[in-house]
């Protein structure tokens, strides 16, 4: 939803974006909820891979300079940052790892 364009699944079911974030995503792009999956995640931002829940998960298929990429998990973009927004494909709420959250609140300091 962050995103400035979408592929042609956000077109066909009329997703509106919010346009906040120069990047392109690619809607379900591991598939839908029935391939859902977890893996261990190296992001950028911590030392210690990241236990990472993917349910119908969108993904960063283009990003802009201006865009810091955070993590990628199968040559997809699924985790950035650009100014004081970030962006997810999987849920942290989902684990007992509040980095992210914590991550996310320092960045507003």
């Amino acid at each position: 939803m962050l995103a400035k364009e979408g592929d042609e699944d956000v077109a066909k079911t009329g997703q509106p974006l919010l346009g906040l974030m120069d990047v392109q995503v690619k809607r379900n792009a591991f598939g839908r909820q029935r391939e859902s999956f977890e893996v261990l995640l190296k992001m950028s931002i911590f030392e210690e891979t990241f236990h990472a829940v993917f349910i119908r998960a969108p993904a960063i298929t283009q990003a802009a300079e201006n865009v810091e990429i955070l993590a990628t998990f199968d040559e997809h973009i699924v985790a950035s940052k650009q100014g004081n927004i970030i962006a997810l494909s999987f849920h942290p709420e989902l684990t007992e790892d509040w980095r992210i959250h914590q991550y996310f609140l320092d960045s507003c300091k």
